[in-house]
């Protein structure tokens, strides 16, 4: 499952790397000077570079810090009757989806919960939880399967960092855009590149950011609607509806680390403000979609 936490961290990292770089390079100075030295162009091409770096590097980082963070352990030769019906229906449903065999694995964790994540649609990762497999029937696993193997074939992965590629440039460009206007306009800065052009650019940066995240989180919740859908065709509508019901009893709990938390298909519910930075809609919402056919 593709997810914007998983990305916020490294994204942010390389974008406060590039505002270093840039800075002790003196790019940061050549690009904030008045009049016709500021090149927009260049500008924004950095921003790209920069941008989409942090994306991909996450990206492809992402199976190896999921398997790590979770100390999930991948299943090459099933151990018994459970992780070999586990690979047997992950295969199933790779094959209807028209997908390549994503690695099947399972993590120690108490609550229920299943993430998907990889570069590719034909090289993904699909792991669950003991918790899960203890408190499921055979039934809703097949389903929570589905929910996963449906992000792979969707694209999600792949979607999710594309956009926040494009979000990390937009951020970059226009906090170096603010920067400039405030260092002439406020400090009375001609020449530009000053320390309050570069504080400036660091305090837009997180504030341009915290809206990033909230459009990545909003394409993210409708993704899940799709991914829910998709496992309903997968395994049964029935099927789907009951394990997201199952799920309502560890909702909101989660294990897993923050750098993958929101992978889990058990993503928690708040309301309010924070509910803008929801990667998951809350559960009785995506209930409601599948019962209505709207998922």
């Amino acid at each position: 499952m593709t997810r914007i936490f998983l990305f916020l961290a490294t994204n942010m990292a390389v974008i406060a790397l590039a505002t270093i770089v840039l800075k002790v390079l003196g790019i940061e100075d050549a690009l904030a000077r008045s009049g016709s030295g500021i090149n927009l162009t260049g500008l924004l091409i950095f921003s790209a570079v920069f941008g989409m770096a942090g994306s991909f590097v996450s990206l492809a980082m992402s199976k190896w810090l999921a398997l790590r963070s979770t100390g999930a352990r991948v299943i090459k030769q099933p151990a018994n009757s459970t992780e070999a019906w586990l690979v047997d229906t992950v295969k199933r449903q790779a094959e209807q989806a028209g997908i390549g065999m994503p690695d099947v694995a399972v993590y120690d964790a108490p609550e229920m919960n299943a993430f998907a994540t990889g570069m590719k649609r034909n090289d993904a990762l699909v792991a669950v939880s003991t918790g899960l497999l203890t408190a499921m029937t055979a039934d809703e696993v097949e389903a929570v399967l589905g929910h996963e193997v449906a992000h792979v074939a969707n694209g999600d992965m792949v979607t999710m960092g594309l956009l926040q590629g494009v979000l990390n440039t937009f951020v970059i460009f226009f906090a170096r855009i603010i920067g400039m206007v405030v260092d002439q306009v406020v400090f009375r800065n001609e020449r530009g590149g000053g320390m309050g052009y570069f504080l400036v650019v660091m305090v837009a940066q997180v504030a341009l950011g915290l809206l990033a995240s909230i459009i990545a989180a909003w394409f993210s919740r409708q993704r899940e609607f799709r991914a829910d859908q998709g496992g309903a065709e997968l395994a049964g509508r029935d099927k789907m509806i009951s394990a997201l019901r199952r799920l309502s009893q560890t909702y909101g709990h989660s294990s897993l680390p923050d750098s993958v938390e929101a992978f889990g298909i058990s993503g928690k519910g708040t309301a309010g403000l924070k509910r803008l930075m929801m990667t998951h809609p809350p559960l009785e919402e995506r209930i409601a979609a599948l019962a209505s056919g709207r998922a």
